[in-house]
């Protein structure tokens, strides 16, 4: 039996892997998940997941692959490292930053394969496979969400993202609070980051009401599957709703794409929306080429791909692989951090 590990800092892993887990156990293998640090909800955890409390136990575990949809991972941990990423938004800085961590990058589309494939070339120390997303593998059957006093009327996502510099949630306050107050053809529903700010988020859950709901949950898919239009800013999550091939409205999106119903000014939102839910097909167009160049996969076997890409690096590795770089500030940090220092 194969054994992998899954090694994870936020909320948002859980919908990651898991379809990858799935993928894994229906091979007849195992894998086990590894918390960093303490903004993991231990809560979330399935009864039937195998939980490792220390690095020891990890290394005695000695996974063949360690999958990571953050940023880093410890050299000291065997195995494989390969980056599943934690969303879409390229725009954010250092979506593309090469830290010297991993073995493999599982890319999620064309777009994104070309850019590491251009960072490859200047540092050949990993393999760039194209895979898709494994978190989409149930985002087109998964059953929509639903909430207590939800109506037969069209739903309104507001997703924005948590970095202060992007965010459009201060902005569109008030506006979001004017609408929900006096356009009954609509629901909200708020769907905030992980790490957005808790007084924002307390904010926002002041104006809940019959029409206007905040979501407290760690799956996204449902959720999405719930909405007819999403309104956010510079966020992944704009990405992922765009794969259903539903109308994208953003406030100052860092570089606003033409699928994209881009606003500069909180007053314009009305008017956004509603051109939105009466998308014309030219606008649905784009947003399916969007997709065609993010994340073209809508079989639901990206899981699948990775697993699969996985095991052909460790059975036949490039042969014109370098070293990875040294890191040893890094490396140090790190062992601090989790405090193992055996060699």
């Amino acid at each position: 039996m194969k054994q992998y590990l899954f090694y994870i800092a936020h909320n948002y892993s859980f919908e990651i892997l898991r379809p990858l887990q799935q993928e894994i156990r229906s091979r007849g293998d195992d894998v086990a998940w590894f918390i960093e640090g303490k903004e993991i909800n231990s809560s979330y955890f399935q009864a039937d997941e195998k939980l490792l409390g220390t690095v020891e136990q990890v290394v005695e575990y000695n996974p063949r692959a360690v999958f990571v949809p953050g940023n880093l991972v410890p050299d000291f941990i065997p195995g494989l490292k390969v980056q599943v990423f934690h969303g879409f938004e390229w725009k954010k800085k250092g979506h593309f930053r090469e830290r010297g961590c991993f073995d493999l990058y599982c890319t999620q589309g064309p777009f994104f394969t070309a850019r590491f494939e251009q960072i490859r070339a200047a540092h050949p120390h990993f393999t760039v496979i194209e895979t898709g997303w494994p978190k989409t593998d149930t985002l087109f059957n998964v059953k929509a969400y639903e909430w207590p006093g939800k109506r037969d009327v069209k739903t309104i996502l507001y997703a924005p993202t948590f970095s202060p510099a992007l965010s459009s949630a201060s902005a569109l306050f008030a506006e979001i609070a004017q609408l929900a107050k006096i356009h009954h053809d609509w629901q909200w529903i708020i769907k905030f980051h992980p790490k957005m700010a808790k007084d924002m988020v307390q904010q926002y859950q002041s104006l809940s009401s019959d029409n206007l709901h905040v979501i407290d949950t760690a799956e996204l898919a449902p959720i999405l599957q719930a909405a007819d239009v999403i309104v956010s800013d510079t966020s992944s999550i704009i990405t992922e709703f765009g794969l259903l091939n539903k109308p994208i409205v953003t406030y100052r999106n860092k570089e606003p794409e033409a699928h994209l119903l881009d606003i500069s000014e909180a007053k314009d939102l009305f008017s956004a929306i509603d051109q939105a839910l009466k998308a014309e097909t030219s606008l649905l167009e784009k947003i399916k080429y969007n997709t065609s160049v993010m994340h073209p996969y809508i079989d639901g076997n990206s899981s699948a791909r990775v697993l699969d890409a996985t095991e052909k690096v460790i059975q036949s590795p490039l042969k014109d692989l370098k070293a990875k770089p040294s890191n040893w500030l890094r490396k140090l940090k790190t062992r601090k951090k989790l405090g193992y220092w055996k060699l």
